[in-house]
């Protein structure tokens, strides 16, 4: 132990994370500055506002999107993603792989999000890339299953079956 807090806690986000924004550009990323072991946290989620859904919202239960009100809303999408948001417990945690020093900081956006406000083409590269991701409610259950859900996502799914 370093005999600090850890970031998490304050949370202090500038020394978990680097926010890249892309002059002239919408573009921007998050990366890491930390190494940590799969499933453990990353961040806790300490200052949201109730929101309209929006592009920057993130669904927190059935009824409730959210605005992060930090760097956070700049954590990108990804169909392999390194990090997972459970909104049932209002943390970020490290994916099924170790997060590494200058990995990119991904989720996948229909973890959270049964509608998304902006479907878009993923371009994220990736071997499992899904294409065009317009939330939950229109991916196939098969490719679902190979992601963790929130448990509002894992209702409405049930719900549509």
């Amino acid at each position: 132990s370093t005999g600090e807090i850890p970031a998490w806690v304050k949370p202090d986000l500038s020394r978990l994370l680097r926010v890249e924004k892309n002059p002239g550009s919408f573009a921007s990323r998050s990366v890491s500055l930390v190494n940590l072991p799969a499933g453990s946290i990353f961040a806790r989620i300490t200052n949201p506002t109730p929101a309209t859904v929006a592009y920057s919202s993130v669904q927190a239960s059935r009824d409730l999107h959210i605005e992060l009100n930090c760097d956070l809303v700049y954590i990108n999408h990804s169909c392999k993603p390194s990090l997972v948001f459970d909104m049932q417990r209002w943390e970020l945690r490290v994916g099924g792989q170790d997060l590494k020093e200058g990995d990119e900081l991904t989720f996948f956006y229909p973890s959270t999000e049964w509608h998304m406000a902006q479907p878009f083409e993923c371009l994220c590269g990736n071997e499992e890339c899904r294409g065009r991701i317009t939330g939950a409610k229109d991916m196939d259950g098969g490719v679902l299953g190979e992601y963790w859900l929130n448990g509002h996502i894992e209702e409405l799914l049930e719900e549509k079956r």
